[in-house]
This record gives structure tokens, C-alpha cells and sequence, in this order.
């Protein structure tokens, strides 16, 4: 779940809310965020289905995704970085293994994760690098363990509800003064339903409150693609500190 695209399609941001979380995963529909009461049933239905998407069009993503050049957003999570390379890095939602390889290529040791079991057999057979099957809301990760986590289009998988709770995991498996990398799809602090995935869209006060309540401290943002009108940038990066506790 990784790239500029999310799928062999990139996700919209919702243009309408109101819909409530049972709608068909088939359609488009949208809550906002804090209106949002999911139920474990709830939770694990929008995990088995959008993953269930994604392998299903697992080739087609790794053929969509390969020559997607995310190189601004890898040198703003290593500059960000403090002591000398090479860093242990977390590639959170690495998909088919792109930029694993590029992690590993820089000198850097890299470990992925993703919840779709075809992207994680494409990734360790791309990168040789050891690859973790776990799902974003059951993660089981070592504490202290990275330098810098990468999470380049894929919290906005994570239902608003559950997401404080995943910030707090990944901030848990970041050394002291670790760094921690996003990369969302803007929008209205919407979630729900979009083309068989669930996401969820916050503009940039609603991420930075997240972060913050997470123990993160905010050191850039920027909107992609570069060059664009702000309203042709449906992407909002950025890098965060593991603030002391």
C-alpha cells in the first residue's frame, strides 16, 4: 500500500459526508471523522476487504507503482535523521518493495511490512530484506527498535477511531529522537468507503493534532506533486520527531 498511488488507482478525497459506516465498501461514502462509532466486527471487515483488494490487484499495482519517484519524501525522512548512517528504517506498508530497494541501495538497513500477503512475497523476493505480514491494526512491533519509519500513502488506511492507538505503536517502535515519515491523501476529516479500500482524510490541523497527541513533534510539511497549484496537490507530507517522553 505504498507509492503515489494507493491501488492501480489513486484515491479521491471525498467530496461528500453524511454516509454512515455501513454503506457498501462498493460505492463511495463518507462520515466525518469523529462521528465515526465502529464496532470489531466493523474493524475487521474494512481490514479483510481492503486488503482483499489490494491482493487481488497486486501485479497491476506493482506494474502502476514501479516508476513512481517518491526521492523528495525518502531525503525528507533521512535528513531528518540524527547520527551517522546507515539507519534502521521501517518501511510501514511497503508493498511490492520499491522503495526498500532504494533504502537498501543507500546503505541503510531496511525491514518492510505490509498487511497483503502477495505484496510481501513480491517485496522479499524484490529487496531481499526481511519483510513482516502484519495488518495495521494488529501490529506487533519491537520497541526502540528504527531510526525513521517510512508511511508513504498508507495511514490513511487506518480508521480515524483506531489511529491514535497505531501513532502511539510507531512512536513506541522509534529509538529516542526517531523520525517518522507520512505521506496522506488530503481532505475534509472525512472517512469511509472509496472504490472496495477504507480511508480516511484529514487536512493538515486535524493531522497535526494526531501527531501531537501521539508524542510527535512536527519538523516539515509539504504538499505533493511539487510545482502544482495547492488545490493539484491531493497529497499532504510529513516528518515528525518521537518528542521526549
Amino acid at each position: 500500500m505504498q507509492p503515489v498511488a494507493a491501488g492501480p488507482r489513486a484515491p479521491q478525497a471525498p467530496a461528500a459526508i453524511g454516509v454512515n459506516s455501513t454503506a457498501s465498501h462498493h460505492s463511495s461514502s463518507w462520515c466525518t471523522i469523529p462521528d465515526m462509532h465502529l464496532t470489531p466486527e466493523d474493524l475487521a471487515n474494512i481490514t479483510t476487504l481492503t486488503l482483499a483488494h489490494y491482493e487481488d490487484n497486486a501485479d497491476s499495482f506493482e506494474a502502476g507503482t514501479r516508476d513512481h519517484d517518491v526521492s523528495q519524501n525518502i531525503a525528507a525522512l533521512l535528513r531528518h535523521i540524527e547520527g551517522e548512517p546507515p539507519y534502521d528504517i521501517l518501511d510501514l506498508g511497503c508493498g511490492p518493495g520499491r522503495d526498500l530497494k532504494t533504502f537498501t541501495a543507500l546503505g541503510h538497513r531496511a525491514v518492510g511490512l505490509d498487511g497483503t500477503a502477495r505484496f510481501v512475497e513480491m517485496a522479499r523476493e524484490a529487496s531481499g530484506c526481511e519483510v513482516w505480514h502484519q495488518d495495521f491494526l494488529h501490529l506487533a512491533l519491537p520497541d526502540d527498535r528504527f531510526d525513521g519509519i517510512f508511511a508513504n500513502a498508507v495511514l490513511f488506511h487506518v480508521p480515524g477511531q483506531e489511529l491514535p492507538r497505531i501513532l502511539r505503536e510507531l512512536r513506541a517502535a522509534l529509538k529516542p529522537r526517531g523520525v517518522l515519515f507520512s505521506s496522506n491523501p488530503r481532505g475534509g476529516n472525512q472517512e469511509g468507503w472509496n472504490r472496495g479500500r477504507y480511508g480516511a482524510y484529514h487536512d493538515l490541523e486535524g493531522w497535526r493534532s494526531l501527531m501531537a497527541a501521539a508524542g510527535f513533534e512536527e519538523l516539515e510539511h509539504y504538499f505533493r506533486p511539487q510545482g502544482l497549484p495547492l488545490e493539484q496537490q491531493p497529497w499532504l507530507a510529513s516528518v515528525w520527531r518521537k518528542a521526549s517522553a
